[in-house]
């Protein structure tokens, strides 16, 4: 039981940082899901399963877009446009959502 325990906490400190990207998603479900298949078999084909299923469903998941009306806007006065900060993917972005280098 200890086992379980310590492999869904694991799991859930690993899923806190799921990402913005198709393969940061498919990486965190990953590590995830072998986290808690390890715990769970207590065994590397445990450990490979979850991992895979992981992956796959890390995969799958549609990312977290912070299109949101609320969002505050910046005003660059050196190019006459806008931009926003995204906080869940710690990135500063143009008004059409293109990154803002």
């Amino acid at each position: 039981m200890k086992k379980v325990i310590c492999g869904v906490g694991l799991a859930g400190l690993l899923v806190a940082g799921c990402g913005t990207t198709v393969t940061e998603r498919a990486a965190t479900g990953g590590l995830a899901g072998a986290a808690v298949g390890a715990a769970v078999d207590s065994s590397v084909t445990g450990a490979l399963i979850g991992g895979a299923a992981g992956a796959a469903i890390g995969a799958a998941t549609a990312p977290k877009y912070s299109d949101r009306s609320d969002r505050r806007q910046y005003w660059d006065s050196r190019a006459q446009r806008y931009y926003y900060y995204d906080r869940s993917s710690g990135r500063y972005y143009w008004e059409n959502g293109q990154p803002r280098y």
